[in-house]
């Protein structure tokens, strides 16, 4: 039991490492990768919105910075040492 939450927990971070490079690059709304995003976007929303509304994005000038997915990844790699 434990084995496949540690297995679930690893693809939640590989979820998250997809949204954040792809978000890097603009996409095509009626391209593949538009789907891609859109899944991993609704995979991963329910756990970095509540952390988004904690901890907004640091504006620098025009451009905002959000660290977000930079806290969820920890905190999934601190669950993942007590738990695996």
């Amino acid at each position: 039991m434990l084995g496949i939450l540690c297995l679930l927990l690893s693809l939640y971070l590989f979820a998250i490492f997809g949204r954040v490079l792809l978000s890097w690059f603009p996409l095509n709304p009626n391209g593949a990768m538009a789907t891609v995003a859109g899944f991993l976007y609704t995979v991963t929303d329910p756990v970095m919105k509540p952390v988004r509304r904690m901890l907004p994005a640091a504006r620098f000038g025009g451009m905002a910075l959000d660290f977000s997915p930079v806290i969820v990844i920890f905190g999934i790699a601190i669950l993942q040492r007590i738990i695996c």
